[in-house]
Parts: C-alpha cells; structure tokens; sequence
C-alpha cells in the first residue's frame, strides 16, 4: 500500500495567544466540552505513554476519568504494565487524539496514586461487569487462551454473585497526572497548524506558540 499520498488538509478552524483562557485545565475542559458537543466517539480515550526503567518508550490507550486544577484522572490495575513503569517512574504524557476536530491536546507530567477512598468511590459507579472484570484479569500478564480468561470470569462472577457490592481488588487503583507542559494543536492549511502551550513555573504559567 502506498501511504505516500493520503492526507488531509485541514482547515475547521484557527487558534491563537488571544483564544488561550489564563489556566490550561480551563482550555482542556472546553475543548473536550466541544468535543462531547460534536458527538465524538469517546473524546475522553487517550494515548498514555510510560517508560520502562532501561528508558524504551510504551504506550496504550486509556481513558479520562477525572479532571481539575490538580490534574487529569485514569484507573487501572497497578500492577499492570503501566503501573510497574509509573512506579518506577512516574514520569510520563498523554495525548488527547481529536482528530474529527482536527485538534490534539499533549500533556507531560508526573503521575501519583489516588487515595483509596476516591478510588473505592469511583468503583462502585462502575457497570457490574467492569468491577468482575477488574477481578478477572491479572492485566499485562500472560493468559492461556481466551478460554481460559472466559474461566476467570466466570469463576468471579460465581463468587460475587448477581447482586450485592464488589469490593475493589488490592492491585486495582488510579493515577492523577498533575501536568508540566500542555499543548493544544489545531490543524491549518497547508500544515501550517497551530501549536500553542502552556508551561508551569513558580509563578503560574507562561504560554508561547511552537512552529508546526
């Protein structure tokens, strides 16, 4: 297949200095807002990027559970991948894939762990099947066979039942990435995008735009 040629030019809109509101949370917040508007298919999945201690690179999609003026919110089991890798180094970024918009939102930061009340009370509101799936999953690790998962499950769903509350299992927990640097990018014509972001310093943030 010949890649060469498939583009899009973009043009939907533009964006400038003055379109920045001071706090890029508050940026965040309305372009996703937009996004849920325009009916995007889920406009809360992004791209979370980690690093193994030898410093390689690993990505995967998550999706945003949570988001303020302390930073972006995302759940999964801790003993995952990703949670061995922000354990070691809690370093990371994630990206914000608009592309129905022509948008992208980059963040670089730190991840912390959330408190375990918070992560309990996000739980509970999950669908029944996603709490048995957390149980049945031992994420990142090597399983059989699809089979052998479609046990697991079972063998969960058996022990919790079809009713009553399901606690939340020991490795299972979230992350709050309170950000550095955010970036928010709209496509132009001609690959003129713009690329306008926000850096954190002691006294705020300063934004500046980047060439395309």
């Amino acid at each position: 297949m010949d890649l060469s040629g498939l583009r899009e030019e973009y043009g939907r809109g533009g964006l400038d200095l003055p379109d920045l509101t001071a706090d890029p949370i508050e940026m965040f917040e309305r372009w996703l807002r937009q996004s849920v508007e325009a009916g995007m298919h889920e406009p809360n999945a992004m791209v979370l990027s980690t690093a193994t201690p030898e410093g390689g690179p690993s990505s995967r999609m998550v999706l945003l559970k949570g988001v303020g003026s302390d930073g972006f919110v995302f759940y999964t089991n801790r003993a995952s991948r990703k949670g061995a890798e922000l354990a070691a180094d809690p370093r990371c970024a994630l990206l914000f894939p608009w592309h129905p918009l022509e948008r992208q939102v980059r963040v670089e930061g730190a991840a912390s762990v959330i408190p375990e009340a918070e992560v309990e009370a996000y739980f509970r509101s999950r669908p029944r099947g996603a709490q048995l799936g957390a149980w049945a999953s031992d994420q990142s690790r090597p399983v059989a066979s699809r089979s052998a998962l479609a046990a697991s499950y079972a063998r969960v769903q058996e022990r919790f039942g079809d009713d009553g509350p399901v606690p939340v299992p020991p490795e299972w927990g979230g992350y709050r990435v309170r950000p550095e640097v955010v970036e928010f990018w709209q496509g132009r014509p001609s690959r003129m995008h713009d690329r306008l972001v926000y850096r954190r310093t002691d006294d705020g943030w300063t934004t500046e735009r980047l060439a395309p």
